[in-house]
């Protein structure tokens, strides 16, 4: 499974709602599998179906620890007002780490691969490898949510690595 990375346009682009998710359970189960494997692969923690080209609502989480989690049209239902700041570095950007201020928690809705629906609270590495994998469906990266300073030089610093 191949992972898309920045300058691909299909990564800034919003993904489309999944149908029918318990008649094609089977699919759903299949392609979890394989983007758990392509995390494990990657040493991430999460991986949205968009870093795949896989433009549907679909994301799943990794985190040591912790049970792994698919999420198939996740719908935030709430976020704390309280904020962290925390280095976050994502498979689609390698290589680039920055410091990204989100939510302290979160409250989502969302289906498994099987077709079952869940509501989850997270706080905390959670909560955030939520926030950042949600973003990836709406066609947002994490440097996007950078100050315009930050992400300019973050850009370079991907610029000079790349002409190597």
């Amino acid at each position: 499974m191949d992972i898309l990375t920045l300058g691909n346009d299909l990564l800034h682009e919003k993904a489309t709602p999944v149908d029918n998710i318990k008649k094609d359970s089977a699919r759903w189960i299949k392609i979890s599998q394989e983007m758990f494997n392509a995390v494990a692969q990657g040493n991430g923690v999460g991986l949205a179906g968009p870093q795949i080209g896989l433009m549907q609502r679909i994301f799943v989480v990794n985190i040591e620890g912790d049970v792994p989690r698919v999420f198939i049209n996740p719908s935030i239902i709430e976020t704390s007002q309280e904020t962290s700041k925390y280095e976050e570095g994502c498979l689609s950007v390698p290589g680039i780490w920055a410091n990204v201020v989100r939510p302290k928690t979160v409250k989502v809705q969302a289906w498994n691969e099987k077709g079952r629906a869940f509501t989850i609270e997270a706080s905390g590495l959670l909560a955030r490898v939520i926030l950042h994998e949600y973003d990836h469906l709406e066609g947002v990266l994490f440097i996007d949510r950078l100050s315009e300073p930050k992400r300019k030089k973050m850009l370079d610093k991907i610029n000079k690595q790349a002409k190597k």
